[in-house]
C-alpha cells in the first residue's frame, strides 16, 4: 500500500464519519450547544470542513472550494469570507447556523473531492515537499495532511459525541 493510498483512506473515513454524524439531525439538533461557551454539531462540521478545504487549498495552490464553488453564499454567514473557525468563542459559533445537516455533507463532499483528486495525483517524493516555512521545523506535505486528518477526525468524533447528547437529551 502506498502512502497516498493510506491518506485516501483516512480521509474516506472522515466522510463517512461526517455523514454518520449529521444524520437526520434537524436544524435544533444541528445548533444545540450544550452549554452556553460550547460547540454545535453544525459548527464542528462546518468548521472541520473549513479547515480541510483551507489546508488542501493551500498546499495545492488551489481556490478553495468555500470561494470557488460558491459555498461562502450558500451558507450566507454572518463571518469573514476566508473565516475557518480557528479561534471561535461562543459568539461566533453562534452565527454557524445552516439550513440543514445536507447542507453540510453538501459542502464537505465537495470538499471531499477536491482533497481525493488532489490525493490520487500525488507520488512518494511530493510528500517531502515544503508548504509551510512559518514553523521551526518547515512543514512538509505529509506532516500537513496528517495534520489536517487528525483535526478531522477528533473534530467528527466530537460531532458525533455531541449528536448523542443531543439525541439523549430528547429521548
Amino acid at each position: 500500500m502506498h502512502a497516498k493510498d493510506i491518506l485516501i483512506d483516512g480521509f474516506g473515513r472522515i466522510q463517512e464519519e461526517v455523514h454518520a454524524a449529521l444524520d437526520g439531525l434537524g436544524p435544533g439538533e444541528l445548533h444545540r450547544r450544550p452549554a452556553p461557551d460550547a460547540n454545535s454539531v453544525a459548527w464542528l462540521v462546518w468548521h472541520l470542513t473549513r479547515v480541510q478545504d483551507d489546508h488542501i487549498a493551500d498546499a495545492f495552490d488551489l481556490d478553495q472550494v468555500w470561494l470557488s464553488q460558491d459555498w461562502v453564499k450558500r451558507f450566507g454567514l454572518d463571518l469573514p469570507r476566508h473565516d475557518t473557525g480557528y479561534g471561535h468563542g461562543p459568539a461566533k459559533v453562534a452565527k454557524v447556523r445552516v439550513e440543514s445537516a445536507e447542507q453540510l455533507t453538501g459542502y464537505y463532499d465537495a470538499v471531499h473531492e477536491q482533497t481525493l483528486g488532489v490525493l490520487r495525483s500525488l507520488a512518494a517524493k511530493d510528500l517531502e515537499r515544503v508548504v509551510d516555512e512559518r514553523w521551526d521545523p518547515p512543514v512538509t506535505l505529509g506532516v500537513r495532511l496528517v495534520s489536517v486528518l487528525s483535526d478531522d477526525l477528533q473534530h467528527v468524533g466530537q460531532a458525533a459525541y455531541l449528536r448523542g447528547l443531543v439525541q439523549s437529551a430528547a429521548a
